[in-house]
């Protein structure tokens, strides 16, 4: 099957650049609005599409972090959060929900969404960091470096193909075939859709991700 992984329109707190992972989470900006209206043209060649809210697929929770927007807390949670992605599933965000927790509740509504069948293609609106998370921890082609290091605009795409049972391979990120992607994306996109560079920090510790 087929994943359309699909981040949010942009939000007050990305111009922001809050941490702002907490329910029910902020409304929209007037450009966020206009993404968000963009979306069905965009999956016009999809057919029949139901809407429904799933909790799993919600932000990862920033916990002590929520609603700082300095540099030491954007480190922090990034690096813990590609942490998970790196195999340290057993850290935790401060205050927060460790790696187990957080893969474990996206896994669930893929492996949800991967009821509609082999041949299907299920979009899921989700957030900038479950998404660039979830995907260098489960697809194949994606390391952890480079998840790290590429943006995530609002209302931007990762596809991903397979199953919860053989696993799954990316075949675009925000438009651009993976793994031959340059570093792109606004300065409002806020913090997490923001690169490990451009938040001037390192890598994330862990084991090799290649």
């Amino acid at each position: 099957m087929r994943l359309l992984l699909i981040r949010h329109g942009q939000t007050p707190s990305n111009l922001g650049h809050f941490l702002d992972t907490a329910r029910p989470g902020p409304g929209l900006t007037d450009l966020g609005v206009r993404q968000a209206s963009a979306l069905p043209r965009a999956l016009a060649g999809e057919r029949g599409i139901q809407v429904r809210v799933r909790d799993g697929i919600r932000e990862l929770s920033a916990g002590d972090l929520e609603m700082r927007a300095d540099e030491d807390a954007v480190r922090q949670y990034l690096t813990t959060a590609f942490g998970w992605s790196a195999g340290d599933i057993a850290r935790r965000m401060p205050g927060g929900e460790n790696g187990t927790e957080a893969l474990a509740r996206f896994d669930a509504v893929v492996a949800e969404a991967a009821g509609a069948g082999e041949r299907s293609t299920v979009a899921l609106v989700s957030h900038g960091a479950a998404i660039r998370v979830w995907t260098a921890a489960r697809a194949r082609n994606v390391t952890v470096g480079f998840a790290a290091e590429h943006r995530l605009e609002n209302t931007g795409v990762v596809v991903v193909e397979g199953s919860p049972a053989s696993g799954w391979t990316a075949l675009s990120w925000a438009g651009t075939v993976v793994p031959g992607v340059t570093a792109s994306g606004a300065a409002d996109a806020g913090p997490a859709g923001r690169t490990l560079r451009g938040s001037k920090q390192e890598p994330p510790a862990g084991p090799p991700s290649d």
